[in-house]
């Protein structure tokens, strides 16, 4: 069985099926008309006949006027869409800003609309169900960032994490984090391992303090070997302190370290000066070359870790981020409070868009039918309402036919 498709082929076979039926009854209407004094009943054959012709012509012209100029004649009030298509245009642009557009209507419409639930259903979805739309977004949001310019973008968001690096104020958070380390004793560690270090230090560095104790010790030294012995005496008495003070949690090493961590970490936290300081080791630091290729490479590593998770949705759901957008969804569907929370900031970007947006988008509806041309205009409409029409001449056919059934019955029952 042959399938009529609601698209432009269907509009033809329609069109072909009405036309044939119009020449039907004009075969039918001469037939009749020829053999119509051998029997009363052929008069009823001709009247349907006749009157189906004129409804089915009628009809003919009525839609074939809405397209074109029937056979081709300039008769008024025909080619009616090529003729109005701007307007057309203008009226179906100030349709859907009208019924669609305006903040009221989709303040409105949005209302009844759950967003954060169908969302928080998604979401909370186990793997494998909505599969499909889960990859469509996976591949839309793969596409959306390749499709991005990775220079500017990735400028863009180096600019705003300098701003913000720029903008803390690293001295006192500093002071802070020094005041509450040493509260805790958490900074006897750091001063055990800087002990360790500097008798490291001093025992690889002998030979070089004997050296300098020999260049500027006097002849009679040097000659007496005295610089040898100074220079000995210099490193064991700095190596028993360090051995001292290693072994001794209250020694006075460790005592005058800790009294300079505490000016240190005061100075942090109110010191101008020392806050200056730091500001400025910190611009520094971020206006070095070797910082910038880093967050050069922290955006392209992070980029490049968001189109893997993008393509491979189902790796992502599978880990700790799958469960925790597993409990995002479920808190999305089951909470009412953060549900109405959600659902009003989806209005509210709902009615900004079509407050901010609305007018350029009924203005591109506007011109983009503006700059088609008056063919482009009909076959487009033409292929989505034609089929309909060819039933209405069809339809148009088969009453006037009936019609004229009637008519001829009246004149027999009541002849003049």
């Amino acid at each position: 069985m042959i399938r009529i498709s609601a698209g432009g082929g269907g509009a033809r076979q329609m069109r072909i099926v009405a036309t044939g039926l119009l020449l039907v009854m004009a075969a039918l209407y001469v037939t009749a008309r020829s053999f119509e004094p051998m029997h009363p009943g052929i008069g009823f054959v001709r009247a349907f006949a006749e009157a189906a012709m004129v409804g089915g012509l009628a009809d003919w012209f009525a839609v074939t006027a809405l397209f074109r100029h029937p056979l081709g004649l300039p008769i008024p009030h025909t080619a009616i869409i090529p003729r109005n298509k701007n307007r057309i245009g203008d009226t179906l642009a100030a349709f859907l800003r009208d019924n669609f557009l305006t903040p009221a209507v989709v303040a409105r419409r949005m209302g009844r609309v759950d967003v954060a639930a169908a969302a928080g259903r998604l979401l909370a979805a186990p793997s494998g169900t909505d599969d499909r739309l889960r990859r469509g977004a996976s591949r839309l949001l793969a596409d959306g960032l390749e499709a991005l310019d990775d220079q500017r973008l990735g400028g863009m968001i180096k600019a705003a994490l300098v701003q913000r690096i720029g903008q803390v104020q690293l001295a006192p958070l500093a002071g802070q984090l020094l005041s509450a380390a040493m509260r805790e004793g958490r900074h006897r560690p750091v001063i055990d391992a800087l002990i360790r270090w500097a008798a490291r230090t001093l025992e690889a560095n002998a030979p070089l303090i004997h050296q300098i104790v020999h260049e500027r010790s006097g002849t009679i030294m040097r000659w007496t070997g005295l610089d040898e012995t100074l220079a000995g005496k210099i490193i064991q008495g700095l190596e028993n302190l360090l051995q001292e003070a290693a072994d001794d949690p209250e020694h006075r090493l460790r005592a005058k370290v800790e009294e300079g961590l505490m000016t240190l970490a005061f100075d942090l936290q109110h010191d101008p000066k020392m806050q200056a300081r730091v500001d400025r080791m910190r611009d520094e630091m971020i206006a070095n070359p070797a910082m910038q290729r880093w967050l050069d490479g922290l955006w392209q590593a992070a980029r490049e870790g968001l189109l893997r998770a993008a393509r491979d949705p189902e790796a992502v759901l599978a880990g700790r981020l799958g469960e925790f957008t597993r409990q995002i969804g479920e808190t999305m569907r089951d909470d009412p409070a953060l549900r109405r929370l959600v659902n009003r900031f989806a209005r509210r970007v709902a009615v900004g868009t079509a407050a901010r947006y609305g007018g350029s988008i009924v203005t591109l509806v506007s011109e983009t039918v503006r700059s088609w041309d008056a063919r482009t205009v009909t076959d487009r409409l033409e292929s989505a309402v034609g089929r309909d029409l060819q039933y209405i001449r069809i339809n148009g056919t088969l009453v006037g036919g009936l019609v004229g059934v009637g008519l001829h019955s009246m004149s027999a029952l009541f002849p003049s």
